[in-house]
Protein backbone atom coordinates (compact mmCIF):
# COMPACT_ATOMS: atom_id res chain seq x y z
CA UNK A 1 0.00 0.00 0.00
CA UNK A 2 2.78 2.44 0.95
CA UNK A 3 4.69 1.59 -2.24
CA UNK A 4 1.57 2.28 -4.28
CA UNK A 5 1.14 5.69 -2.60
CA UNK A 6 4.76 6.57 -3.26
CA UNK A 7 4.37 5.58 -6.90
CA UNK A 8 1.28 7.76 -7.27
CA UNK A 9 3.12 10.72 -5.72
CA UNK A 10 5.90 10.32 -8.22
CA UNK A 11 3.45 10.31 -11.12
CA UNK A 12 2.02 13.54 -9.81
CA UNK A 13 5.34 15.31 -10.44
CA UNK A 14 6.23 13.94 -13.87
CA UNK A 15 7.27 16.62 -16.35
CA UNK A 16 4.54 17.55 -18.79
CA UNK A 17 4.50 20.18 -21.50
CA UNK A 18 1.87 22.18 -19.62
CA UNK A 19 4.12 22.35 -16.54
CA UNK A 20 6.71 24.48 -18.36
CA UNK A 21 6.37 28.26 -18.43
CA UNK A 22 7.42 30.13 -21.57
CA UNK A 23 8.55 33.64 -20.57
CA UNK A 24 8.40 36.43 -23.13
CA UNK A 25 11.83 38.06 -23.40
CA UNK A 26 10.37 41.59 -23.61
CA UNK A 27 8.41 41.06 -20.39
CA UNK A 28 11.53 39.72 -18.67
CA UNK A 29 13.56 42.76 -19.77
CA UNK A 30 10.86 45.13 -18.49
CA UNK A 31 10.92 43.33 -15.14
CA UNK A 32 14.68 43.80 -14.88
CA UNK A 33 14.54 47.51 -15.77
CA UNK A 34 11.61 48.30 -13.45
CA UNK A 35 13.08 46.50 -10.45
CA UNK A 36 16.64 47.75 -11.05
CA UNK A 37 15.34 51.33 -11.13
CA UNK A 38 13.78 50.90 -7.69
CA UNK A 39 17.00 49.44 -6.35
CA UNK A 40 18.90 52.35 -7.90
CA UNK A 41 16.52 54.67 -6.03
CA UNK A 42 17.47 53.06 -2.70
CA UNK A 43 21.21 53.38 -3.36
CA UNK A 44 20.82 56.87 -4.83
CA UNK A 45 19.52 57.92 -1.42
CA UNK A 46 22.35 55.96 0.23
CA UNK A 47 24.91 57.83 -1.88
CA UNK A 48 23.55 61.34 -1.38
CA UNK A 49 23.12 60.89 2.38
CA UNK A 50 26.65 59.48 2.75
CA UNK A 51 28.18 62.35 0.79
CA UNK A 52 26.03 65.01 2.52
CA UNK A 53 26.43 63.66 6.05
CA UNK A 54 28.54 66.61 7.23
CA UNK A 55 26.08 69.18 5.81
CA UNK A 56 23.10 67.28 7.21
CA UNK A 57 24.73 67.45 10.64
CA UNK A 58 25.13 71.23 10.36
CA UNK A 59 21.60 71.75 9.02
CA UNK A 60 19.61 69.52 11.37
CA UNK A 61 21.82 69.45 14.48
CA UNK A 62 23.19 73.01 14.56
CA UNK A 63 22.42 73.28 18.28
CA UNK A 64 25.41 71.08 19.23
CA UNK A 65 29.17 71.01 18.55
CA UNK A 66 30.61 69.92 15.18
CA UNK A 67 31.82 66.53 16.46
CA UNK A 68 28.44 65.74 18.00
CA UNK A 69 26.70 66.89 14.80
CA UNK A 70 28.55 64.20 12.85
CA UNK A 71 27.70 61.53 15.41
CA UNK A 72 23.99 62.47 15.35
CA UNK A 73 23.98 62.59 11.55
CA UNK A 74 25.54 59.10 11.26
CA UNK A 75 23.19 57.88 14.01
CA UNK A 76 20.15 59.05 12.04
CA UNK A 77 21.58 57.27 9.00
CA UNK A 78 22.05 54.04 10.98
CA UNK A 79 18.52 54.09 12.38
CA UNK A 80 17.17 52.93 9.03
CA UNK A 81 18.98 49.59 9.50
CA UNK A 82 17.13 48.96 12.76
CA UNK A 83 13.71 48.89 11.08
CA UNK A 84 14.73 47.07 7.90
CA UNK A 85 14.04 43.61 9.40
CA UNK A 86 10.56 44.80 10.45
CA UNK A 87 9.92 46.09 6.95
CA UNK A 88 11.18 42.83 5.50
CA UNK A 89 8.85 40.83 7.72
CA UNK A 90 5.84 43.04 6.95
CA UNK A 91 6.25 43.41 3.18
CA UNK A 92 7.71 39.93 2.70
CA UNK A 93 4.69 38.15 4.15
CA UNK A 94 2.36 40.48 2.24
CA UNK A 95 4.27 39.79 -0.96
CA UNK A 96 3.73 36.05 -0.55
CA UNK A 97 0.00 36.66 -0.06
CA UNK A 98 -0.89 39.54 -2.40
CA UNK A 99 1.78 39.24 -5.09
CA UNK A 100 5.20 40.69 -5.82
CA UNK A 101 4.18 43.46 -8.23
CA UNK A 102 1.73 45.20 -5.89
CA UNK A 103 4.12 45.30 -2.92
CA UNK A 104 7.04 46.53 -5.02
CA UNK A 105 4.91 49.48 -6.14
CA UNK A 106 4.10 50.32 -2.49
CA UNK A 107 7.73 50.17 -1.33
CA UNK A 108 8.85 52.41 -4.18
CA UNK A 109 6.18 55.01 -3.37
CA UNK A 110 7.20 55.03 0.29
CA UNK A 111 10.88 55.39 -0.52
CA UNK A 112 10.26 58.23 -2.98
CA UNK A 113 8.01 60.18 -0.62
CA UNK A 114 10.40 59.78 2.32
CA UNK A 115 13.45 60.86 0.29
CA UNK A 116 11.55 63.81 -1.18
CA UNK A 117 10.38 64.69 2.33
CA UNK A 118 13.96 65.06 3.59
CA UNK A 119 14.54 67.71 0.94
CA UNK A 120 11.50 69.66 2.16
CA UNK A 121 12.12 69.60 5.93
CA UNK A 122 12.82 73.05 7.43
CA UNK A 123 16.22 73.42 9.08
CA UNK A 124 16.94 73.39 12.81
CA UNK A 125 17.34 77.18 12.87
CA UNK A 126 13.72 77.51 11.66
CA UNK A 127 11.75 74.95 13.66
CA UNK A 128 14.20 73.73 16.30
CA UNK A 129 14.04 70.15 17.61
CA UNK A 130 11.19 69.32 15.20
CA UNK A 131 13.70 69.31 12.32
CA UNK A 132 15.80 66.31 13.48
CA UNK A 133 12.62 64.52 14.58
CA UNK A 134 11.16 64.85 11.07
CA UNK A 135 14.47 63.70 9.60
CA UNK A 136 14.42 60.66 11.88
CA UNK A 137 10.86 59.80 10.83
CA UNK A 138 11.79 60.07 7.16
CA UNK A 139 14.76 57.76 7.67
CA UNK A 140 12.56 55.25 9.50
CA UNK A 141 10.14 55.20 6.54
CA UNK A 142 13.07 54.75 4.15
CA UNK A 143 14.46 51.86 6.18
CA UNK A 144 11.05 50.20 6.58
CA UNK A 145 10.33 50.34 2.85
CA UNK A 146 13.87 49.26 1.93
CA UNK A 147 13.28 46.13 4.01
CA UNK A 148 10.78 44.96 1.41
CA UNK A 149 12.33 46.55 -1.67
CA UNK A 150 15.56 44.66 -2.34
CA UNK A 151 14.29 41.19 -1.42
CA UNK A 152 11.12 41.80 -3.44
CA UNK A 153 13.15 42.95 -6.43
CA UNK A 154 15.35 39.83 -6.29
CA UNK A 155 12.27 37.64 -5.99
CA UNK A 156 10.44 39.31 -8.87
CA UNK A 157 13.37 39.14 -11.28
CA UNK A 158 14.19 35.52 -10.41
CA UNK A 159 10.56 34.52 -11.00
CA UNK A 160 10.21 36.55 -14.21
CA UNK A 161 13.21 35.23 -16.13
CA UNK A 162 13.98 31.93 -17.91
CA UNK A 163 15.96 29.43 -15.84
CA UNK A 164 18.96 29.45 -18.17
CA UNK A 165 19.16 33.27 -18.23
CA UNK A 166 18.30 33.96 -14.59
CA UNK A 167 21.84 34.81 -13.52
CA UNK A 168 22.54 37.27 -16.32
CA UNK A 169 19.19 39.06 -16.09
CA UNK A 170 19.18 39.15 -12.27
CA UNK A 171 22.66 40.70 -12.30
CA UNK A 172 20.93 43.77 -13.76
CA UNK A 173 19.60 44.45 -10.28
CA UNK A 174 23.15 44.97 -8.99
CA UNK A 175 23.85 47.25 -11.94
CA UNK A 176 20.99 49.35 -10.54
CA UNK A 177 22.76 49.36 -7.17
CA UNK A 178 26.00 50.64 -8.67
CA UNK A 179 24.31 53.18 -10.96
CA UNK A 180 22.24 54.53 -8.06
CA UNK A 181 25.26 54.93 -5.80
CA UNK A 182 27.35 56.49 -8.58
CA UNK A 183 24.46 58.81 -9.50
CA UNK A 184 23.91 59.96 -5.91
CA UNK A 185 27.55 60.51 -5.04
CA UNK A 186 28.33 61.99 -8.45
CA UNK A 187 25.44 64.46 -8.23
CA UNK A 188 26.53 65.72 -4.82
CA UNK A 189 30.13 66.10 -6.04
CA UNK A 190 28.99 67.99 -9.16
CA UNK A 191 26.69 70.31 -7.23
CA UNK A 192 29.42 71.06 -4.70
CA UNK A 193 31.78 71.95 -7.54
CA UNK A 194 29.22 74.18 -9.29
CA UNK A 195 27.51 75.83 -6.31
CA UNK A 196 30.31 75.92 -3.77
CA UNK A 197 30.27 74.94 -0.10
CA UNK A 198 28.31 77.94 1.17
CA UNK A 199 25.45 77.55 -1.33
CA UNK A 200 25.33 73.80 -0.71
CA UNK A 201 24.95 74.48 3.00
CA UNK A 202 22.29 77.14 2.33
CA UNK A 203 19.97 75.29 -0.08
CA UNK A 204 21.98 73.18 -2.54
CA UNK A 205 21.86 70.08 -0.31
CA UNK A 206 18.09 69.86 -0.94
CA UNK A 207 18.42 69.35 -4.72
CA UNK A 208 19.52 65.65 -4.71
CA UNK A 209 16.64 64.72 -2.36
CA UNK A 210 14.09 66.59 -4.49
CA UNK A 211 15.19 64.67 -7.59
CA UNK A 212 13.79 61.54 -5.90
CA UNK A 213 10.26 62.59 -6.92
CA UNK A 214 10.65 62.27 -10.74
CA UNK A 215 12.76 59.12 -10.36
CA UNK A 216 10.02 57.59 -8.18
CA UNK A 217 7.29 58.54 -10.67
CA UNK A 218 9.17 56.92 -13.56
CA UNK A 219 9.81 53.78 -11.50
CA UNK A 220 6.18 53.58 -10.38
CA UNK A 221 4.97 53.91 -13.97
CA UNK A 222 7.22 51.06 -15.09
CA UNK A 223 6.23 48.81 -12.19
CA UNK A 224 2.50 49.41 -12.66
CA UNK A 225 2.83 48.24 -16.27
CA UNK A 226 4.44 44.94 -15.28
CA UNK A 227 2.63 41.63 -15.15
CA UNK A 228 2.78 39.51 -12.01
CA UNK A 229 5.76 37.16 -11.93
CA UNK A 230 4.98 33.91 -13.82
CA UNK A 231 6.03 31.72 -10.87
CA UNK A 232 3.69 33.48 -8.43
CA UNK A 233 0.86 33.54 -10.98
CA UNK A 234 1.27 29.80 -11.61
CA UNK A 235 1.22 29.09 -7.87
CA UNK A 236 -1.97 31.10 -7.39
CA UNK A 237 -3.61 29.40 -10.38
CA UNK A 238 -2.76 26.00 -8.94
CA UNK A 239 -4.28 27.00 -5.59
CA UNK A 240 -7.51 27.99 -7.29
CA UNK A 241 -7.71 24.58 -8.95
CA UNK A 242 -7.26 22.72 -5.66
CA UNK A 243 -10.47 21.60 -3.99
CA UNK A 244 -9.11 22.24 -0.51
CA UNK A 245 -7.16 25.48 -0.40
CA UNK A 246 -4.23 25.65 2.02
CA UNK A 247 -3.75 28.76 4.13
CA UNK A 248 -0.74 30.98 3.47
CA UNK A 249 2.45 30.02 5.29
CA UNK A 250 2.76 31.75 8.65
CA UNK A 251 5.95 33.20 10.13
CA UNK A 252 6.06 30.28 12.57
CA UNK A 253 5.89 27.71 9.75
CA UNK A 254 8.54 29.64 7.82
CA UNK A 255 11.09 29.25 10.62
CA UNK A 256 9.92 25.75 11.53
CA UNK A 257 9.95 24.04 8.11
CA UNK A 258 12.38 26.16 6.11
CA UNK A 259 15.26 26.35 8.59
CA UNK A 260 17.90 25.10 6.16
CA UNK A 261 17.02 27.77 3.60
CA UNK A 262 17.00 30.49 6.26
CA UNK A 263 20.37 29.47 7.71
CA UNK A 264 21.99 29.23 4.28
CA UNK A 265 20.60 32.63 3.27
CA UNK A 266 21.79 34.13 6.56
CA UNK A 267 25.39 33.01 5.97
CA UNK A 268 25.45 34.06 2.30
CA UNK A 269 24.13 37.52 3.17
CA UNK A 270 26.66 37.74 6.04
CA UNK A 271 29.80 37.45 3.93
CA UNK A 272 28.21 39.26 0.97
CA UNK A 273 27.35 42.34 3.04
CA UNK A 274 30.61 42.37 5.00
CA UNK A 275 32.55 42.42 1.72
CA UNK A 276 30.17 44.87 0.03
CA UNK A 277 30.00 47.45 2.85
CA UNK A 278 33.72 47.20 3.61
CA UNK A 279 34.77 47.89 0.03
CA UNK A 280 32.15 50.41 -1.13
CA UNK A 281 31.10 52.13 2.11
CA UNK A 282 34.08 51.95 4.46
CA UNK A 283 36.94 52.46 2.00
CA UNK A 284 36.36 56.18 1.28
CA UNK A 285 36.79 56.99 4.98
CA UNK A 286 39.77 54.58 5.21
CA UNK A 287 41.54 56.42 2.41
CA UNK A 288 40.85 59.81 3.99
CA UNK A 289 40.97 59.30 7.76
CA UNK A 290 43.42 56.39 8.09
CA UNK A 291 45.76 56.89 5.12
CA UNK A 292 45.52 60.68 4.83
CA UNK A 293 44.42 60.85 1.19
CA UNK A 294 42.55 63.88 -0.10
CA UNK A 295 38.80 63.31 0.10
CA UNK A 296 38.15 64.14 -3.57
CA UNK A 297 40.88 61.79 -4.83
CA UNK A 298 39.70 58.87 -2.69
CA UNK A 299 36.07 59.29 -3.73
CA UNK A 300 37.06 59.57 -7.38
CA UNK A 301 38.96 56.27 -7.19
CA UNK A 302 35.92 54.52 -5.68
CA UNK A 303 33.55 55.94 -8.31
CA UNK A 304 35.81 54.83 -11.18
CA UNK A 305 36.06 51.34 -9.68
CA UNK A 306 32.26 51.15 -9.45
CA UNK A 307 31.97 52.12 -13.14
CA UNK A 308 34.37 49.30 -14.06
CA UNK A 309 32.42 46.87 -11.86
CA UNK A 310 29.23 47.28 -13.95
CA UNK A 311 30.33 45.23 -17.00
CA UNK A 312 32.09 42.74 -14.71
CA UNK A 313 28.84 42.13 -12.78
CA UNK A 314 26.95 41.49 -16.04
CA UNK A 315 29.70 39.16 -17.30
CA UNK A 316 29.65 37.23 -14.02
CA UNK A 317 25.87 36.82 -14.28
CA UNK A 318 26.31 35.49 -17.83
CA UNK A 319 29.00 32.97 -16.91
CA UNK A 320 27.11 31.97 -13.76
CA UNK A 321 24.34 30.61 -15.96
CA UNK A 322 26.90 28.44 -17.74
CA UNK A 323 29.35 27.19 -15.12
CA UNK A 324 27.19 27.65 -12.00
CA UNK A 325 26.94 30.35 -9.35
CA UNK A 326 28.47 28.09 -6.72
CA UNK A 327 31.77 27.79 -8.57
CA UNK A 328 32.02 31.55 -9.14
CA UNK A 329 31.23 32.34 -5.49
CA UNK A 330 33.94 29.88 -4.40
CA UNK A 331 36.51 31.45 -6.75
CA UNK A 332 35.61 34.98 -5.61
CA UNK A 333 35.91 34.09 -1.92
CA UNK A 334 39.21 32.30 -2.53
CA UNK A 335 40.45 35.39 -4.36
CA UNK A 336 39.51 37.60 -1.40
CA UNK A 337 41.29 35.25 1.03
CA UNK A 338 44.48 35.30 -1.06
CA UNK A 339 44.48 38.90 -2.33
CA UNK A 340 42.99 41.03 0.47
CA UNK A 341 46.30 41.64 2.26
CA UNK A 342 48.26 42.34 -0.98
CA UNK A 343 45.46 44.71 -2.09
CA UNK A 344 45.53 46.69 1.15
CA UNK A 345 49.32 46.86 1.01
CA UNK A 346 48.97 48.42 -2.45
CA UNK A 347 46.29 50.81 -1.14
CA UNK A 348 48.59 51.89 1.68
CA UNK A 349 51.62 52.37 -0.56
CA UNK A 350 50.98 56.05 -1.27
CA UNK A 351 51.37 55.59 -5.05
CA UNK A 352 48.22 56.62 -6.93
CA UNK A 353 48.40 53.82 -9.48
CA UNK A 354 49.03 51.18 -6.82
CA UNK A 355 46.18 52.53 -4.68
CA UNK A 356 43.84 52.35 -7.66
CA UNK A 357 45.04 48.82 -8.55
CA UNK A 358 44.41 47.62 -4.99
CA UNK A 359 40.87 49.07 -5.03
CA UNK A 360 40.23 47.59 -8.48
CA UNK A 361 41.26 44.08 -7.36
CA UNK A 362 38.86 44.27 -4.41
CA UNK A 363 36.11 45.71 -6.61
CA UNK A 364 36.49 42.94 -9.22
CA UNK A 365 36.28 40.24 -6.53
CA UNK A 366 33.19 41.92 -5.05
CA UNK A 367 31.65 42.02 -8.54
CA UNK A 368 32.06 38.25 -8.69
CA UNK A 369 29.76 37.93 -5.69
CA UNK A 370 27.38 40.71 -6.73
CA UNK A 371 26.84 39.07 -10.12
CA UNK A 372 25.68 35.81 -8.55
CA UNK A 373 23.80 36.67 -5.35
CA UNK A 374 20.70 38.20 -6.95
CA UNK A 375 19.91 34.88 -8.64
CA UNK A 376 21.35 32.57 -5.96
CA UNK A 377 19.49 33.91 -2.90
CA UNK A 378 15.92 33.63 -4.32
CA UNK A 379 16.65 30.05 -5.40
CA UNK A 380 17.02 29.00 -1.74
CA UNK A 381 13.30 29.36 -0.98
CA UNK A 382 10.06 27.85 -2.27
CA UNK A 383 7.72 30.11 -4.23
CA UNK A 384 5.12 30.37 -1.48
CA UNK A 385 7.66 31.66 1.07
CA UNK A 386 10.30 33.18 -1.21
CA UNK A 387 9.52 36.87 -0.70
CA UNK A 388 8.93 36.57 3.04
CA UNK A 389 11.81 34.20 3.77
CA UNK A 390 14.28 36.21 1.73
CA UNK A 391 13.14 39.60 3.07
CA UNK A 392 13.26 38.58 6.74
CA UNK A 393 16.56 36.70 6.56
CA UNK A 394 18.34 39.16 4.29
CA UNK A 395 17.49 42.22 6.35
CA UNK A 396 18.33 40.66 9.73
CA UNK A 397 21.73 39.50 8.46
CA UNK A 398 22.39 42.78 6.60
CA UNK A 399 21.49 44.86 9.66
CA UNK A 400 23.70 42.79 11.96
CA UNK A 401 26.75 42.52 9.72
CA UNK A 402 26.46 44.90 6.76
CA UNK A 403 25.53 48.15 8.48
CA UNK A 404 27.96 47.47 11.34
CA UNK A 405 30.99 46.59 9.18
CA UNK A 406 32.35 50.17 8.80
CA UNK A 407 31.78 50.89 12.49
CA UNK A 408 33.46 47.66 13.65
CA UNK A 409 36.46 48.13 11.37
CA UNK A 410 36.93 51.74 12.46
CA UNK A 411 36.76 50.72 16.12
CA UNK A 412 39.29 47.90 15.67
CA UNK A 413 41.74 50.19 13.85
CA UNK A 414 41.51 52.76 16.64
CA UNK A 415 41.98 49.99 19.20
CA UNK A 416 44.91 48.20 17.53
CA UNK A 417 46.42 50.89 15.23
CA UNK A 418 46.70 48.11 12.57
CA UNK A 419 45.84 49.39 9.08
CA UNK A 420 45.28 45.87 7.72
CA UNK A 421 42.23 45.27 9.93
CA UNK A 422 39.83 45.60 6.94
CA UNK A 423 41.78 42.89 5.09
CA UNK A 424 41.63 40.57 8.11
CA UNK A 425 37.88 41.10 8.44
CA UNK A 426 37.36 40.35 4.74
CA UNK A 427 39.40 37.16 5.09
CA UNK A 428 37.49 36.11 8.21
CA UNK A 429 34.11 36.51 6.48
CA UNK A 430 35.35 34.79 3.30
CA UNK A 431 36.74 31.76 5.16
CA UNK A 432 33.35 31.19 6.81
CA UNK A 433 31.67 31.72 3.45
CA UNK A 434 33.81 29.33 1.43
CA UNK A 435 33.42 26.53 4.01
CA UNK A 436 29.62 26.84 4.08
CA UNK A 437 29.27 27.26 0.31
CA UNK A 438 31.51 24.27 -0.43
CA UNK A 439 29.85 21.92 2.05
CA UNK A 440 26.21 22.91 1.96
CA UNK A 441 25.24 25.07 -1.05
CA UNK A 442 23.61 23.28 -3.98
CA UNK A 443 24.18 24.56 -7.49
CA UNK A 444 20.83 25.88 -8.76
CA UNK A 445 21.98 27.73 -11.88
CA UNK A 446 19.89 26.86 -14.91
CA UNK A 447 17.44 24.81 -12.82
CA UNK A 448 13.81 25.62 -11.92
CA UNK A 449 13.24 27.66 -8.78
CA UNK A 450 12.12 25.61 -5.79
CA UNK A 451 8.36 25.15 -5.89
CA UNK A 452 8.11 26.56 -9.42
CA UNK A 453 7.80 24.79 -12.78
CA UNK A 454 10.63 25.07 -15.32
CA UNK A 455 10.77 28.38 -17.21
CA UNK A 456 12.13 28.76 -20.76
CA UNK A 457 12.55 31.62 -23.22
CA UNK A 458 11.39 29.83 -26.41
CA UNK A 459 8.85 27.12 -27.24
CA UNK A 460 11.48 24.94 -28.90
CA UNK A 461 13.26 24.60 -25.54
CA UNK A 462 10.33 22.69 -24.01
CA UNK A 463 11.31 19.36 -25.58
CA UNK A 464 14.91 19.79 -24.46
CA UNK A 465 13.82 20.53 -20.88
CA UNK A 466 11.61 17.44 -20.76
CA UNK A 467 14.45 15.24 -22.05
CA UNK A 468 17.01 16.67 -19.65
CA UNK A 469 14.89 16.55 -16.50
CA UNK A 470 14.62 13.47 -14.30
CA UNK A 471 11.38 11.46 -14.39
CA UNK A 472 10.13 13.48 -11.44
CA UNK A 473 10.68 17.15 -10.73
CA UNK A 474 12.91 17.69 -7.70
CA UNK A 475 11.02 20.85 -6.79
CA UNK A 476 7.75 18.94 -6.66
CA UNK A 477 8.84 16.01 -4.49
CA UNK A 478 10.78 18.17 -2.02
CA UNK A 479 7.81 20.50 -1.66
CA UNK A 480 5.50 17.56 -1.08
CA UNK A 481 7.67 16.36 1.83
CA UNK A 482 7.39 19.74 3.56
CA UNK A 483 3.62 19.81 3.01
CA UNK A 484 3.38 16.38 4.65
CA UNK A 485 5.32 17.63 7.72
CA UNK A 486 2.99 20.63 8.06
CA UNK A 487 -0.08 18.38 7.79
CA UNK A 488 1.32 16.00 10.44
CA UNK A 489 1.98 18.92 12.79
CA UNK A 490 -1.53 20.28 12.26
CA UNK A 491 -3.01 16.85 13.03
CA UNK A 492 -1.00 16.60 16.26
Amino acid sequence: MNQKKAKNKQKKYKVHKDDITVIDSDIAKKAVVATALGNAMEWFDFGIYSYLVVIIGKVFYSGVSDSVQLVFSFGTFAVAFLVRPLGGMFFGMLGDRLGRKRILAVTLIMMSIATLGIGLIPVYASIGIAAPILLLLARLVQGFSAGGEYAGAMTFIAESTPDKKRGFMASGLEVGTLVGYIGGSGLVTLLTFILGSDTMLDWGWRVPFLIAAPIGIIGLYLRNHLEESPAFAAMEEKKEEETQKKPHVSMKELFLYHRRSILMCFVLVFFYNVIDYTILTYMPSHLTAVLGYGETKGLLFIVIVMFIMIPIVLAIGYFGDRIGNKRIIQMSLLGIILLSIPSFLLIGSGNNWQVFLGLLILGALLAGIKGTMTSQLPSLFFTEVRYGGLAVTYNISASLFGGTAPLLISWLINLTAVQLVPAYYLIFASVIGIVVVTLFLKNTSGKPLRGSPPAVAENHEIKEVIEDMDETLWWGEEKHKIDEKIEETDED
